[in-house]
């Protein structure tokens, strides 16, 4: 099957439409999942010092708990999304939920190693003997609601492989509603403490997991699908996202890194590092929602064994993200004069935190074509070739960003080398893009 040939301007106004039908809702999720953490802050931190020290430990270790396992979402997008391009509905809600089997026994396994590990996992966090108690107590129950966190990711990824990023819109704002107004309640109401705001973290995360699953049911029941767990569909499951777990780990490296050296150069340097990583950070939903947008509409044209439309929306995402990395840029060197003072009076801070600003704001439209790209290739099932892609990376950053403190460099040294960091992954992934091996048609990969 091949795409029809179409006059250009109205090919470039249907991928536009596509890709702003798929990205806007996906933006709007991504910015409201780290609304929890702040809702459970601006809570727990009224209690006091000492509870809200063990909830940012508690929650730092959730969060790269559940960042490792992002790959349920991102791999069952392209899977499903392949099934939807090739028109069998049935097969693509299968898939889906060998996707949400794997979650639950993912997430299965995550409990059985943090309950009786949670005050040593704490304590290799560094957390103070006053902290550390809420910060057991937080992670233990919080952890309950992993197999549901996880879960979230995997639905999440079969609605975007069907096309649909409104119904996981519609659900995170619900959940942050819900986390919000049952913190409050649990926290004070009750009189529970930071007990209080784990379980009403983990009462909202199984909320939202139920709402995901009646949608996927459903789905699954109009077309037949069975909802049973098969083995070999949820090692296969398992299989695709190995790929993308070495992704996601060499990246969760290179964080880890940047945040160690930074440390090294000095209290003033590694609180600017946090207030530029924190903006870095932010820029990044609004690339990643078109990288999103990416993983369902590659996929669905390569089901659909429509080689040149792939192509072609490769091209235009592409210019997007260049163009939206642009305008993200200018954003960030027009407030910068507001945007430092948001987070410090320390003078000393801002002027170290300045020069790394502007390497960021500079380095955008190169993120734009890294986001879109990454996307792109994860849609294609590409993810052998994106670990080996990120493992290089790695290994070029991180001798750069070790070199830093030992010839004397100060922060914007380091974010020189974040920047060089993002300038090899757009060589390679553009090196890949050029080649056209991610081109893989049909239902499966």
């Amino acid at each position: 099957m091949t795409s029809a040939p179409a006059c250009p301007a109205a090919a470039l106004r249907r991928h536009d439409r596509e890709i702003v039908a798929l990205a806007v809702p996906a933006f709007g999720a991504l910015v409201a999942e780290p609304l929890f953490v702040l809702a459970d802050s601006a809570i727990v931190g009224h209690l006091g010092t000492a509870q809200l020290a063990g909830l940012g430990v508690a929650s730092a270790l959730l969060t790269t708990a559940v960042s490792v396992f992002v790959f349920l979402a991102y791999g069952t997008t392209a899977a499903v999304a392949r099934r939807v391009g090739a028109g069998d509905l049935p097969a693509a809600l299968r898939q889906g939920m060998d996707g949400v089997w794997l979650a639950l026994l993912l997430g299965a396994a995550v409990i059985a190693v943090v309950l009786p590990t949670a005050p040593g996992l704490v304590g290799l966090f560094g957390a103070s003997a006053t902290a550390a108690p809420y910060a057991t107590t937080y992670l233990r129950i919080s952890a309950l609601g992993i197999p549901a966190m996880l879960v979230v990711l995997a639905a999440t990824g079969v609605l975007r492989g069907l096309q649909d990023t409104r119904t996981p819109l519609r659900v995170a704002v619900a959940g942050f509603v819900a986390n919000a107004a049952l913190n409050a309640g649990l926290v004070y109401g009750a009189g529970l403490g930071i007990a209080g705001s784990a379980w009403g973290t983990v009462t909202a995360q199984c909320g939202m997991a139920a709402a995901y699953l009646i949608v996927v049911v459903r789905g699954a029941h109009r077309y037949g699908a069975s909802l049973r767990p098969d083995a070999a569909g949820i090692r296969a499951s398992a299989r695709a996202g190995i790929p993308l777990l070495v992704r996601t780990l060499s990246l969760r490296a290179i964080l880890m890194i940047a945040t160690a050296v930074a440390a090294r150069l000095g209290d003033a340097d590694i609180a600017a590092h946090q207030i530029i990583l924190s903006l870095w950070n932010l820029l990044a939903f609004a690339l990643d929602a078109i990288a999103i947008a990416g993983q369902a509409i590659i996929g669905r044209y390569l089901g659909a064994e429509d080689a040149r439309g792939a192509r072609d929306a490769c091209r235009r995402m592409v210019q997007w993200g260049i163009a939206v990395g642009a305008a993200l840029g200018l954003l960030v060197i027009a407030t910068r004069p507001l945007f430092l003072p948001l987070f410090t009076d320390d003078v000393g801070v801002r002027e170290t935190a300045l020069p790394a600003l502007v390497l960021v704001a500079v380095s955008q439209p190169v993120c734009g074509v890294v986001f879109v790209l990454d996307g792109v290739l994860m849609g294609a099932g590409d993810g052998p070739y994106l670990a080996g892609a990120m493992l290089l990376t790695l290994a070029v950053f991180t001798p750069a960003a070790l070199l830093v403190p030992v010839l004397g460099g100060g922060l914007a040294a380091l974010w020189g080398a974040m920047t060089l960091m993002m300038t090899v992954r757009m060589l390679t992934l553009w090196l890949r893009s050029r080649s056209g091996r991610w081109v893989v048609t049909g239902a499966t990969r």
